[in-house]
């Protein structure tokens, strides 16, 4: 086995030592300590820290919510959708997210904090979804109803220390978050601090804030 400068030893040269085999270690050991591959569990992109791990926003989501409004937080969606349960004494709500994304989570639950009881019975609260691809009137009409969510999920990222981007979400036009739609952000954010958080949204706020501590 040949550990190189580029390995999470941080060593300066390179050590072979032929009769070290890295799989007779404990599994915490060399995961931690190498990029070999791991065939003992679940592989975790060295690109995503533990601490912003999306299934953790999950647990997180379902200790908050679970219980008082029978929904749950779910990765691995081609793309977010909001899904109300016909009988949520069988089967809950389900908020899904994009991928393992984590900006993605916390989008959709800020959507989810925001929606009233009346939306929260429709499928995606009973909101339209402009695709790609939207001309400059359309993306003004998307930016006036993102403004809010993102602002939430701003503040939500803001408590778990992840970075937040504004989003355009109009990717085939190229189009990056414009000044306005920023400075709409920031007033979104600075009504939703005068006024305070809706219950639900202060609640994850909190957690959040609580669960970034203990890391």
């Amino acid at each position: 086995v040949t550990i190189r400068s580029t390995s999470f030893f941080d060593l300066p040269y390179e050590v072979t030592t032929p009769e070290l085999n890295l799989a007779q270690l404990p599994a915490p050991f060399y995961l931690s300590n190498s990029l070999l591959p791991d065939r003992t569990a679940p592989a975790r992109s060295l690109a995503t820290p533990p601490a912003h791990d999306a299934r953790a926003l999950e647990r997180l989501f379902a200790a908050c919510f679970r219980a008082a409004h029978a929904t749950v937080l779910e990765g691995g969606g081609a793309e977010p959708l909001y899904v109300p349960s016909p009988d949520p004494t069988r089967a809950p709500h389900r908020i899904v997210y994009r991928e393992d994304y984590f900006a993605s989570a916390l989008h959709e639950v800020a959507h989810w904090c925001i929606a009233g009881r009346a939306r929260r019975a429709l499928e995606d609260y009973g909101y339209w979804y402009e695709p790609d691809g939207r001309d400059a009137a359309r993306q003004r009409a998307f930016e006036r109803v993102e403004a809010r969510p993102q602002a939430l999920e701003s503040i939500f990222a803001e408590a778990c220390g992840f970075a937040f981007h504004p989003s355009a979400d109009n990717l085939e036009r190229g189009a990056a978050a414009s000044a306005a739609f920023e400075r709409a952000l920031a007033r979104e954010r600075a009504r939703l601090a005068a006024r305070g958080l809706p219950p639900r949204a202060r609640r994850f706020r909190d957690a959040l804030a609580s669960w970034r501590a203990g890391h």
